[in-house]
């Protein structure tokens, strides 16, 4: 079965690259580490190894990368991604601290070129980045696989439920695996994976750190697009998301003519399509990117700019967290709840179906289902601000209260490179 997806892999690749240059148009990112991802990576002697896929997986990371490197100082950390956006987010973080490169596309060649040059004495992957070539190779070199802050939705776990067979042979690569719920462990165990490797420690996400800087930034945005007023965000939006809340918006100008709206898009390549859209549905608008202050006749401020989101959640009173109207399954509401803001999502939520569950539980989220809702629930929270607060602070005791996956997962990777 591996053999036959290696076959399909290498066939693709070009394609893959022609893909690449053509999403360059938009990011220019995507020109950068084409060799790295055939495994042309700078040479090690030993190193730790991390993999984040993108941002959500680089900032679920962030924790347990500044303890590993407080742990093993003398040990280089080689940080891995496959979006530009989550390389671009590691190099902002860490600087010179770490080793930021592209992971290499899953085939043999690139993987072994890859492992033999980094010399992993431990592959820390992050969530659900299962890859048959590269758990191959980890094997081949003896590279312990641990895998960090598991998540496995029913979807996702139905995906693998119709390659058993290359599901079973990627399990038997894996150390040990951190599941952020019993849920998730329970998904993996079914799948094949021996329960004796599984521990549930709990959601990394929960460990979130504010940066120091933040509340400073926070007052002198607020001063740029109008403190006084109220003020809602969108953040992570996908397509056919934006048109609903704009729908909204313009819903809650009727009532609140002040409101402004601070809308996000999840991907950099869309920053210029969503701008249209806002400007096509007649909305005075400020790009974030633009370095312009809002003036009070401003009724959208679309943030363009990467690595910002805490910054725009910040100076918001009230945070819909998108990929919840779209068939993405939602994002991350612990962001908003570390800020102590009232959350509102929408329905589609199975990515997140735990921390949903949690914070509609301690009435720390309001789901809502239309643009019409969603434009109440808003306006709700900006007419009673003793109810917003309150909602903010019940998802912040969410948070505060399952603190401490960090250390359990730390501890697992530690008892690794101890052997």
């Amino acid at each position: 079965m591996r053999y036959l997806y290696t076959c399909l892999f290498y066939l693709a690749l070009p394609f893959i690259f022609l893909r690449l240059l053509w999403r360059s148009r938009q990011i220019p990112g995507y020109r950068q580490g084409w060799a790295q991802r055939l495994g042309y990576c700078p040479q090690l002697e030993k190193s730790i190894w991390v993999h984040a896929v993108s941002v959500g997986e680089t900032i679920a990371a962030v924790p347990l990368i500044k303890a590993l490197l407080k742990a093993f100082p003398q040990v280089p950390l080689v940080v891995s991604n496959m979006t530009p956006t989550g390389a671009a987010r590691v190099k902002e973080l860490f600087k010179e601290s770490v080793k930021q490169i592209y992971i290499p596309y899953d085939v043999p060649s690139a993987v072994n070129r890859f492992l033999q040059r980094i010399h992993p004495q431990v592959a820390v992957v992050m969530e659900t980045e299962l890859w048959p070539n590269l758990f191959a190779g980890c094997s081949k070199y003896h590279v312990p696989i641990v895998i960090a802050n598991a998540r496995l939705s029913e979807k996702s776990a139905r995906g693998y439920s119709y390659i058993p067979r290359l599901t079973r042979d990627m399990f038997l690569s894996i150390h040990s695996m951190a599941a952020q719920a019993s849920a998730d462990a329970e998904r993996f165990i079914a799948l094949g994976l021996s329960r004796d490797k599984v521990t549930v420690t709990g959601n990394l996400k929960f460990d979130l750190e504010l940066p120091a800087d933040l509340s400073d930034k926070s007052e002198a945005l607020q001063h740029r697009i109008g403190k006084e007023r109220p003020s809602w965000i969108a953040a992570s939006t996908h397509p056919g998301e934006e048109e609903i809340i704009l729908a909204a918006h313009r819903f809650i100008l009727e009532k609140y003519p002040s409101a402004l709206l601070i809308l996000v898009p999840r991907h950099p390549d869309r920053f210029q399509e969503v701008a249209e859209l806002v400007q096509k549905r007649e909305f005075k608008m400020v790009r974030r990117s633009s370095g312009e202050s809002c003036s009070p006749q401003v009724q959208v401020y679309l943030g363009d700019t990467m690595g910002e989101l805490l910054l725009l959640y910040s100076v918001a009173q009230v945070a819909f967290v998108a990929g919840s109207f779209a068939r993405v399954g939602g994002h991350n509401m612990l962001e908003p709840a570390v800020l102590q803001k009232a959350i509102v999502t929408g329905p589609v939520l199975f990515n997140f179906a735990d921390i949903s569950q949690m914070l509609l539980d301690a009435k720390g989220m309001v789901v809502v289902h239309s643009a019409e809702e969603l434009a109440a629930q808003v306006e709700r929270f900006f007419a009673d601000s003793t109810y917003c607060k309150l909602t903010g602070e019940n998802a912040y005791q969410v948070v505060a209260a399952n603190r401490g996956a960090l250390q359990k997962q730390l501890a697992l990777i530690q008892a690794v490179l101890m052997v």
